[in-house]
């Protein structure tokens, strides 16, 4: 196997936090030494080095109590890791998010889905962070202030507003036909 494979088929910090907060949203409670009876066997199936995966665990789950998405809870003299609120609503954003990549599989209904935003300069990081995680979700800048998306993405946005706290100052706007949009139609492989 060549270096490249080798590097491709680590595991990434944030994947391992992505999948530690995943089963935090479905169990509720997760003990690091035992997620269920014989977890701790299955290691030896975990390609590369065991103890890695075990540092990278307890790291995922010192980074998710720093960011207060899960908090250590003990129960009959055992620690467990249980998700919080705002856990819980990164959690909703990130299945969001995978959501929307699966709706880039159906047939595209014609329509444009368009985010229009006038975010004030006081809140000017609150904007920058707006447009990075559109531009990697795959929507397309028109203007500044404008973007475009040709999938349903309406749960997405409502829960990014929600996230960012930028009720009002954040529009959804459904559009038939957008001029000169050759371009936008051939970034998505649209006809």
């Amino acid at each position: 196997m060549g270096k490249l494979e080798k590097r491709v088929r680590q595991w990434k910090k944030g994947d391992v936090q992505k999948a530690m907060l995943a089963a935090l949203g479905i169990a509720g409670l997760l003990t690091l030494t035992a997620i269920a009876p014989n977890t701790l066997q299955l290691l030896r199936y975990v390609p590369g080095n065991r103890d890695r995966f075990s540092r990278y665990t307890q790291s995922a789950a010192r980074r998710l109590v720093t960011k207060g998405q899960a908090e250590w809870v003990e129960e009959r003299g055992k620690r467990y890791l249980s998700i919080t609120e705002k856990g819980k609503k990164e959690l909703a954003f990130e299945q969001a998010r995978v959501a929307l990549e699966t709706r880039k599989k159906k047939r595209w209904d014609g329509k444009w889905r368009m985010v229009v935003f006038d975010i004030p300069e006081r809140r000017r990081r609150t904007r920058f962070r707006l447009r990075a995680v559109m531009q990697e979700v795959g929507f397309v800048r028109l203007q500044d202030s404008v973007w475009v998306y040709p999938y349903d993405c309406e749960d997405f946005i409502a829960l990014l507003k929600a996230e960012l706290k930028i009720g009002k100052d954040v529009l959804y706007a459904i559009a038939d036909t957008i001029e000169y949009d050759r371009a936008i139609r051939s970034h998505f492989g649209l006809k």
